[in-house]
């Protein structure tokens, strides 16, 4: 395959014959396809999971990075550790306390987004044909990871309550008497995305029960939590148990995705591997964005900053909410306590994907449930994020989703089956 550009051709399948094997299982993922779309003005995008930065208080971001740049220039320039600023380490503690956390400074790593922390995980646990234990569905950067080290991704059932404990054993119970190797199980136990679901206090100690008997390492996800509308999610799983579980973190959702700063709670023994990974993949979490972060969360009302995303988001869930009432009242919705995320499943026979295409002429984008499978499930689904547009723009795109939604329940309903 062949594409000219400026200055000559260029053949994509040039180096192909020598690609590692693992190759094969990067492709584009369907949230990071639709970019170039969403990009367009006018276009409303209901798909990308992105906060809502312009709401950050831009004089709190320039008196940060005044004090960094006025009292730790030289550190904040130079190389850093491997497990990442000493300061901010201590100020995450804090943070992981309001979830109930109470982990040692020398058992956190900081990473580039909580995105790289799973990649380093997925790397050090999982071999090719390894299970992972996934939600239905699963956030889709995870489903991509463990795709890419050749992982088996198994689905478990899931509903308004979070996974489901009896589903996670009869299916761990199933593919062990297969011979299979199960080695993680993957939640984002709060306000999950892209379902919006919250598991249940009562389920996390029944699935943290299961996975200590079989011997399966928990990965929580948490880049949500802060983000509650009304009433505080459960405590996060790993407060429950320090040597089970491996807790992710992030400011990507409470701060600026831009800064790319995450972190890792592990156990010892995991986290000497996770220093040693993160030196070998990139020697060190850039310096300047992690303590421009510290300056941040030192300078700045920062759990004020939050209690204001709070009740931005809730106005724009009630506002999707509304406009998903009155514009699709043949579509179910979850109704997310938090977070960005509602799934909508549509009436039998419509497909998300295929839709896609006619929603974008309507000048509305929204993210296919498919992309949220690692097994090709998700058809009747769709995930809107409402958290980047504003409230009445959610409302817009939500109108304008619907002329296709609606348009083409009403083929099927007259017709059968629209192919």
């Amino acid at each position: 395959m062949t594409k000219t550009r400026a200055g000559g051709v260029t053949n994509f399948d040039a180096w192909k014959h020598a690609y590692a094997a693992r190759a094969e299982n990067l492709a584009v993922s369907e949230v990071r396809a639709l970019f170039s779309v969403v990009s367009r003005p006018e276009v409303v995008s209901l798909a990308g999971g992105m906060p809502d930065v312009a709401a950050l208080d831009v004089n709190l971001i320039d008196k940060a990075y005044a004090s960094l740049m006025a009292n730790r220039r030289n550190y904040a320039l130079q190389y850093g550790g491997g497990q990442g600023d000493l300061r901010l380490r201590e100020q995450i503690q804090e943070i992981m306390a309001l979830e109930g956390i109470h982990g040692s400074v020398d058992d956190i790593t900081v990473t580039t987004g909580s995105q790289h922390a799973l990649e380093l995980i997925s790397d050090l646990f999982l071999d090719q044909g390894d299970v992972v234990l996934v939600e239905a569905p699963s956030y889709v950067g995870a489903v991509g990871i463990f795709r890419h080290k050749e992982a088996q991704i198994e689905h478990v059932f899931t509903d308004h309550d979070g996974i489901s404990p009896e589903a996670l054993e009869e299916t761990a119970e199933r593919l062990l008497s297969e011979g299979k190797r199960i080695k993680i199980l993957y939640l984002v136990p709060n306000f999950a995305n892209p379902s919006g679901v919250t598991l249940t206090a009562e389920r996390r100690i029944q699935v943290l029960e299961i996975c200590k008997r079989y011997g399966i390492l928990i990965v929580e996800d948490n880049p949500y939590g802060q983000l509650y509308f009304d009433q505080k999610p459960p405590k996060a799983m790993r407060s429950l148990d320090e040597e089970n579980i491996v807790y992710l973190g992030s400011f990507s959702k409470i701060l600026s995705p831009g800064l790319r700063v995450g972190y890792v709670l592990a156990p010892p023994a995991i986290r000497e591997k996770l220093v040693l990974a993160n030196e070998s993949a990139i020697l060190s979490p850039a310096s300047f964005a992690q303590m421009l972060v510290s300056e941040y969360l030192s300078v700045a009302d920062w759990q004020q900053q939050i209690e204001s995303f709070r009740q931005l988001y809730k106005a724009k869930r009630d506002a999707a909410m509304q406009a998903v009432e009155q514009y699709l009242p043949k579509v179910a919705t979850t109704r997310p306590a938090g977070g960005f995320f509602l799934w909508l499943t549509l009436p039998e026979g419509l497909n998300s994907k295929e839709m896609l295409p006619l929603a974008v002429t309507e000048l509305v984008a929204y993210t296919p449930g498919t992309a949220f499978y690692g097994d090709g499930r998700g058809q009747e689904n769709i995930r809107v994020c409402f958290s980047h547009p504003t409230a009445d723009n959610v409302k817009v795109g939500i109108e304008r989703l619907s002329r296709v939604v609606n348009q083409q329940i009403e083929l099927i309903e007259t017709f059968g089956k629209v192919d």
